[in-house]
């Protein structure tokens, strides 16, 4: 890669150019992003995940400048306009903007009035008009009359259309204009003619005026909403007499005649041409920075999601509760398989009531289950309140489980899949009894848009927003580490190194050799070569596995230092693992050597303490009040405990257990209307909580709230 643009990546992002020397060479050979942060510290300067991943996009940015730029040459070339001057100008751009200026003036485009001026031979009147020297320019535009131009306000004309575009090409105007819009401009919005009853929902904005850099990223995208669907009207801009001001004092030169046509080829030039392109060039900017926001908003919430702490190895009952089709009810084991399945009706009167009592008091006794999970929807405190009466002959708890997502699961192809002979209120079920026993290993089957949380995800850049969720699901997925006999192909896709094809390759060697006894079994999966290797044996664990590094995240290639470890202290590496006292005796410091630096000792240490520890903590239920079930059992003042659903740049959504979450609005968070306090530095998706209740709209269903401080 360039060295200037190393050094610009690292004057942005606050490190060493070694640093990103470095981490783009390991991004040249093929590395992720999950295996340089974890297993490449001493290359990087141990670098976290998040500014890894920094240098990747800046990388991506100026290989898409290179390209453009080499686009450019061709195309200026091919016109027998290339210069060596103007060749050096847009091989020393460091910036898309400017690069876009520089090849402006060659742009193919269509025909311009000032295209045609010069064809009618007006280009030397506009030049001589331009130097402003004493003169009557009509006088001299009567040289310019021909058959082509029929009389002064013609030739007049013609000399100001392409005096307009010399200075809308002029990359001194663009730039100034570029620095009053930052500072000044104003986004308008009107309600459409003639759409006003059908645009109520936008009816905040038929009239609206925020400076452009100060205005919120949910508003922005609300305002763009609104005219993409055809009811509001926006525009761009600071006070046209600032702008023309600038154009006039770098253009005018004096009070005559000439300069008088200046001024109108000026206001002519702004009108038609820089304030459409400035206007188009800064919504572009905002909206590209709303949606930025708007995508870390969703990869916040989504990592927080993908990371609740899991159940654990139980055998669960599973309920997808329902009123007049019944409830559906799965069995399932510890790894999540599919033991048995019905439907049971305890909303249907007393005897169906007392049949499914019956039948689910026999089938946890039957399949041994440890718990039972809810899912969230349509009669879900009923289902809840129902079970709950049942007496178990031993303790027997019951959860209640977000089911965000669970019916697109269901009918996707993975869903089809995994069950081919059920339909989808089975594989629904299933979906909400895996997602207690693994959130991460369940939600990652699911389209990330699909799950419920962020915000105006519709509206933001698809491919960017598909980029940072899978970037996400990735980081997730290695972060906890995967095991390599039980997990599914698409959980196997996102570990670093792997992809589709390598996963599914996975999930057949499993089926034809049985589980995988050692990490090195890997070598054998077809098309597994050593890159691949690399990259995803440290994040894949064996329980069980005779060398019990397997089951760590101690990467292979570092196991002859563990062994050596072992050796001095004349123990085996089980010894090493089990017995604290023996670790202490350990001097890292005898085992660096050209391979392996104190970073990644350091990390091996912590391993071997807790070997394939899950990182995302302790499983806590939420608990939600017994006698609040529906929205109409709110009352304003109330305290109660919920749950966080969504975190949002206007505030977080709250789960009380009535089907309807609340909202925290952002004005409840303090800080003031030009600083408001960020709720995502609050609040955490699955995060407990207690709120008071500020308002009840049963006919909207909106419910607003506080947070009460611990």
């Amino acid at each position: 890669m360039d060295e200037k643009y190393i050094k610009l990546i690292a004057e942005k992002l606050g490190i060493r150019e070694i640093q990103v020397k470095n981490t783009a060479f390991l991004f040249s050979q093929g590395a992720t992003v999950p295996f340089i942060s974890r297993y490449r510290k001493e290359q990087t300067g141990t670098l976290n995940e998040v500014q890894v991943s920094q240098i990747k996009d800046e990388i991506k940015k100026y290989e898409e400048l290179e390209k453009r730029k080499t686009s450019i040459l061709e195309s200026i070339e091919s016109q027998g306009k290339l210069t060596e001057e103007l060749k050096q100008k847009i091989n020393d751009c460091i910036s898309m903007t400017d690069l876009e200026d520089l090849y402006l003036p060659y742009k193919q485009k269509r025909k311009t009035r000032a295209m045609v001026a010069k064809e009618k031979g007006l280009e030397p009147l506009a030049n001589i008009i331009l130097l402003q020297q004493n003169g009557d320019s009509e006088k001299v535009a009567l040289k310019y009359l021909n058959d082509k131009v029929e009389n002064i306000e013609e030739a007049l004309q013609g000399a100001r259309d392409i005096i307009a575009e010399a200075i809308n090409e002029n990359v001194e105007t663009r730039n100034r204009m570029r620095n009053l819009y930052k500072r000044e401009a104003v986004i308008f919005s009107k309600v459409v003619k003639d759409k006003v009853q059908e645009a109520q929902k936008f009816k905040d904005y038929f009239d609206y005026s925020e400076k452009l850099s100060r205005i919120p990223s949910h508003r922005l995208l609300a305002l763009m909403r609104g005219q993409n669907e055809g009811f509001l009207k926006i525009t761009v801009k600071p006070e046209d007499e600032n702008a023309l001001y600038i154009i006039e004092k770098q253009f005018v030169k004096g009070n005559g005649k000439n300069a008088n046509q200046i001024k109108l080829a000026a206001e002519d030039s702004y009108k038609r041409l820089l304030q459409p392109s400035m206007e188009t060039e800064f919504s572009n900017l905002a909206k590209e920075k709303a949606d930025e926001e708007a995508i870390n908003v969703f990869t916040e919430n989504l990592k927080n999601l993908l990371l609740a702490s899991p159940l654990g190895k139980k055998r669960i009952l599973a309920l997808d509760p329902g009123f007049r089709t019944g409830c559906k009810l799965v069995c399932l084991d510890e790894q999540g398989n599919l033991l048995h399945n019905e439907t049971i009706y305890p909303h249907s009167g007393m005897k169906e009531a007392f049949e499914a009592m019956k039948k689910i008091t026999t089938l946890v006794e039957q399949y041994k289950s440890d718990c039972i999970a809810i899912g969230n929807g349509t009669a879900s405190r009923e289902t809840e309140r129902f079970v709950k009466k049942i007496r178990f002959d031993k303790d027997i708890n019951v959860y209640i489980v977000s089911e965000s997502g669970a019916s697109i699961y269901s009918a996707s192809e993975v869903a089809r899949e995994e069950f081919p002979n059920y339909d989808i209120t089975v594989r629904g079920a299933v979906s909400i009894g895996r997602r207690l026993l693994d959130p991460l290993a369940e939600l990652v089957k699911i389209d990330p848009k699909s799950i419920g949380v962020g915000q105006y995800q519709h509206d933001v850049n698809q491919t960017k927003l598909k980029e940072s969720l899978d970037e996400v699901v990735e980081s997730c997925v290695n972060q906890v580490g995967v095991n390599l006999n039980t997990a599914s192909k698409h959980l196997l896709t996102y570990v670093s190194g792997l992809g589709p094809t390598l996963a599914q390759n996975i999930v057949n060697f499993r089926k034809e050799n049985g589980a995988f006894s050692s990490r090195d079994q890997l070598k054998k999966v077809p098309r597994m070569g050593e890159k691949a290797f690399e990259q995803c044996a440290g994040f894949l664990r064996i329980e069980g596995a005779e060398n019990p590094l397997d089951n760590s995240a101690v990467h292979p290639e570092k196991y002859y230092i563990v062994n050596k470890m072992a050796k001095d202290l004349g123990c085996d590496v089980k010894q090493l693992i089990s017995d604290k006292e023996v670790r202490k005796k350990i001097d890292i410091n005898k085992y660096v050597d050209e391979k392996t630096g104190l970073p990644t000792l350091t990390d091996i240490m912590k391993e071997l303490e807790k070997p394939g520890r899950d990182p995302r903590g302790e499983f806590k239920a939420p608990e939600f009040e017994q006698n609040v079930e529906k929205i109409t059992d709110l009352k304003e003042g109330m305290e109660l405990n919920g749950v966080v659903t969504n975190v949002t740049n206007f505030g977080a959504f709250v789960d009380l257990g009535v089907h309807v979450s609340g909202l925290i609005h952002i004005s409840q968070f303090g800080g003031t209307r030009q600083k408001p306090v960020n709720p995502a530095n609050v609040l955490k998706i699955n995060q407990a909580v207690r709120v008071k209740v500020l308002s009840v709209d049963v006919d909207r269903n909106r419910i607003g709230l506080s947070l009460i401080k611990n």
